[in-house]
């Protein structure tokens, strides 16, 4: 198999959890990502006042970018730490509330209202609680759900995706014998079968 070992590497919440408190996030990007900017018109096709979703969100930084051009935002985050940074690492003010329907999920929106980040685990999310979405920023969520869970993950992106939805996503091309991940090593052929 060309993934390697990893076929059965599994990263806890708790993990993920303590790269949070850690400090330990190399994958944030202080900069928006280069090939969100190069494929901009991809994702937007022309179109305003989009729903994006940000699955992973982290802080991305591209959220704001998007909301400020008049698009509204969805993101799934498990570190309650990663979205409150977001809010004031851009000086955003936000309110905090239950999600009725998940047990201990919180969301948090900014006042403006155009950016809604949800604090849970992203397989507790389904289109009843958040809605369809017009495009998708997949930066880093893909490579980041365990194996064992792509096929589940990608189901649910579908489910979440309208009818022309645009769906931007970004991997990374390596040895997977040579690193445990994440991030995972995703072939081109399984992006095939997962999202058609």
């Amino acid at each position: 198999s060309d993934v390697g070992s990893q076929k059965d590497r599994v990263v806890t919440e708790e993990e993920w959890l303590e790269k949070w408190e850690m400090g330990n996030i190399g994958f944030h990007k202080e900069e928006g990502h280069p090939l969100l900017q190069k494929y901009l018109d991809v994702l937007l096709n022309g179109r305003s006042g989009l729903r994006i979703f940000f699955p992973l969100c982290g802080k991305a930084v591209e959220m704001k970018w998007l909301a400020d051009m008049g698009h509204s935002v969805v993101g799934v985050e498990i570190s309650e730490q990663a979205v409150k940074e977001f809010f004031s690492e851009h000086s955003l003010p936000y309110c905090e509330e239950p999600v009725p329907e998940i047990s201990g999920a919180k969301m948090f929106q900014s006042t403006s209202g155009n950016i809604s980040l949800y604090c849970c685990s992203i397989y507790d999310l389904s289109s009843s609680i958040v809605g369809k979405f017009d495009g998708v920023w997949d930066r880093g969520a893909l490579v980041a759900v365990n194996p064992c869970d792509r096929q589940r993950y990608a189901s649910l992106m579908i489910s979440l995706m309208e009818k022309n939805s645009s769906y931007l996503l970004v991997t990374v091309s390596y040895d997977p014998n040579k690193h445990k991940g994440p991030p995972f090593y995703v072939p081109e052929s399984e992006i095939k079968s997962l999202f058609g």
